[in-house]
């Protein structure tokens, strides 16, 4: 069976690590030992209790689309019941995880919508605190007298086009694809059929390609593929970090900590983990108005930590702590010292319930669409914002009450970081350099080779992946090599706590890199920029498009023709796969580790890893060491340059 010795090797290295292998941060190894004493599984002991994996799953050639199977490809069966052939099975396979990751961001974008427009009509607490870009958008969007209508009529009226766009049926969105996508990409998009009018859709459309009797030309799914990443890109990415940016600022670059060591045994500690602040930014009001609760309770205060995504963002806005990511939040929690777990949706472990039992803390659910056995349950309602917040945060405070004092063990470890780089903010550093053209001394840099490219690091956690190691590595190889790094999602958690996030580690990266670090920095007032910019949240990855446009549309090239690349060195969830199938439609070639269950399909592996060059301009690339992913990478950007005609 194809895959099947990468399977045994993959069972083979998973069983014969120990703690050292697992995880690279320091409050990870220190907190193994800690949860082993107290009996407690994580998701590095139920890794290993899933060895060997199934070679059908793991290279694709399996399907349950039907009740006529499941069906998989075996040596005395090349097709299931109903004739799919393995090249169907791996790209309707893929299609469907493309599709979940699509749904996932559209849904989030969606959310986000509903509370801008509670927000705009009075009905929910919710202020409007970026209005320039509010007003922006409005404009881009073709609102008439977006410059001068009255703020809540401009907020309903955006909110509205964002639903309609969401939920378009048939060819009468497009808006915010058009609105952020540069016109060489939607001539390619349209001329492929891959051009998404809406975020709902190509989800409807896809589930129905995928069900048993529909589609049966894998190059056709994988083309539905490419429309779903498109889709999740501009009507999931973009529409969620425009809003946000509306209704709780666009970041600017804060001063902040990351690692476990952020917690303090003394305060009441809450985690907000999952992925959309609409929560999250309210914990962090709620949590401030009640210090004084907090005290009379024996405590020295509140303090807020962040998980994942939700992190990110309330670490951008606000500059609170991110304690950890999503392979550190089990062990979060075995510290002993956090009094609640605030969740909301996305890689939120149901582990975590059983986890938060052996301690005092209350793990706390706030979706209607994300309930754990085990959780308390609070549902968290827009229009009683304020109210739910309060009764959460006096749940934590009760919740330290109960504390154990002789089960709290907080690792030392933390660092400092700088975080919030939106494109907003970094053309205002650029600005103080050039005022008139602030574009033109990162062209000038990139020219110079001084910034011989860029890479955006981004993504998940997989705990078949040593944790951390690919995102840190790697991106320690990139900045050597005079290739600046841009980060997002659980990939930036890794980052800050390794010190790649701060202002001295301007240090790690190549002598010409770090000219311009220090220039950059000087400008914006600190020692340096970091090497690593912290860009957000995974719905972040837009900003990233954002400025890849700008740039695009200055140098007067397309976005495959410029020196970048990107990386999900630990994929793991189906929003990694539609991201990065986003970015290779955009035009940017991407590595991937570990790979999607593709190689059960010499022809989907094909069409994704060489093929989709010709029709995209970029591709899929792999590699699980991180020294050669960089020479992947590097060459990648040296290929751009060369066609430039810039020096190597």
């Amino acid at each position: 069976m194809k895959g099947e010795s990468l399977i045994t090797r993959e069972k083979r290295e998973i069983e014969a690590r120990g703690d050292e292998d697992k995880s690279i941060d320091p409050a990870n190894l220190e907190m193994f030992e800690v949860a082993r004493r107290a009996g407690i599984e994580t998701v590095f002991d139920r890794l290993e209790r899933q060895e060997p994996k199934c070679p059908y799953c793991y290279t694709g050639v399996s399907c349950r689309n039907c009740v006529m199977g499941p069906c998989r490809i075996t040596a005395k069966a090349d097709r299931g019941v109903c004739g799919a052939t393995a090249d169907v099975m791996v790209a309707r396979g893929l299609l469907r995880n493309t599709l979940g990751g699509t749904a996932s961001h559209v849904d989030h974008a969606r959310h986000v919508a509903l509370t801008l427009l509670h927000a705009a009509r009075g009905e929910a607490p919710y202020p409007i605190r970026d209005e320039a870009k509010l007003r922006s958008l409005g404009r881009a969007l073709g609102i008439e007298g977006a410059e001068s209508m009255p703020l809540r009529e401009l907020a309903e009226r955006v909110a509205l086009l964002a639903l309609e766009e969401i939920g378009a049926t048939h060819a009468n969105g497009g808006r915010w694809l058009r609105m952020h996508a540069t016109q060489e990409r939607l001539e390619t998009w349209s001329r492929l059929g891959v051009l998404p009018e809406g975020g709902m859709l190509p989800v409807l459309e896809g589930m129905h390609r995928t069900s048993m009797g529909n589609d049966a030309d894998p190059v056709n799914l994988i083309l539905g593929c490419i429309k779903a990443g498109i889709a999740d890109g501009f009507y999931g990415l973009h529409l969620s970090t425009d809003l946000q940016d509306v209704l709780f600022g666009t970041p600017r670059p804060k001063f902040s900590s990351a690692g476990m060591g952020v917690l303090e045994a003394e305060y009441v500690n809450i985690a907000c983990h999952g992925h959309v602040p609409i929560l999250s930014e309210k914990i962090v009001e709620a949590a401030e108005a009640l210090q004084e609760e907090a005290r009379k309770a024996g405590a020295k205060g509140i303090r807020v930590v962040g998980i994942c995504c939700t992190g990110n963002e309330i670490l951008e806005r606000q500059g609170i702590p991110a304690v950890g990511n999503e392979l550190n939040s089990e062990l979060v929690v075995a510290t002993g010292a956090l009094d609640a777990m605030v969740v909301d949706y996305q890689c939120i472990f149901p582990s975590l319930a059983q986890i938060a039992g052996c301690f005092h803390t209350k793990l706390i659910t706030t979706a209607p669409i994300v309930k754990i056995p085990g959780a308390e349950h609070i549902e968290f309602e827009e229009r009683r914002a304020d109210e739910v917040a309060k009764e959460i945060v006096r749940l934590a405070i009760e919740s330290y009450r109960q504390r154990d004092p002789g089960k709290i063990h907080i690792p030392k470890f933390k660092t400092e970081v700088v975080a919030g780089f939106s494109v907003e903010a970094l053309l205002e550093v650029l600005s103080k350099i050039n005022p008139s053209d602030p574009l033109a001394p990162l062209v000038d840099s990139i020219a110079a080779g001084d910034i011989k490219g860029a890479v955006a690091i981004v993504g998940c956690n997989n705990p078949r992946v040593p944790h951390d190691l690919m995102h840190v590595e790697l991106a320690k190889e990139l900045v050597k090599r005079d290739i600046l790094v841009l980060a997002t999602g659980c990939a930036a958690h890794g980052h800050a706590k390794a010190g790649l996030m701060k202002p001295s580690g301007y240090r790690l990266a190549g002598e010409r890199l770090q000219r311009v670090l220090k220039a950059l920095g000087e400008a914006a007032g600190l020692e340096a920029l970091p090497p690593v910019l912290h860009f957000g949240s995974c719905v972040d990855n837009s900003r990233i498009n954002q400025l890849l446009k700008a740039l695009a549309e200055k140098l007067n090239v397309a976005i495959k023709d410029l020196p970048v690349a990107a990386s999900a060195p630990e994929l793991t969830t189906e929003k990694a796969i539609s991201i990065g199938t986003w970015a290779v439609a955009l035009g940017v070639t991407t590595h991937v580790n570990p790979l999607p269950r593709i190689m059960g399909s010499e022809l989907v592996t094909e069409l994704l890893t060489q093929k989709a060059e010709e029709l995209l301009g970029a591709k899929f690339i792999h590699s699980p060491d991180p020294r050669e992913s960089a020479d992947m990478l590097e060459e990648v950007i040296l290929e751009k340059r060369r066609k430039l005609g810039l020096a190597a």
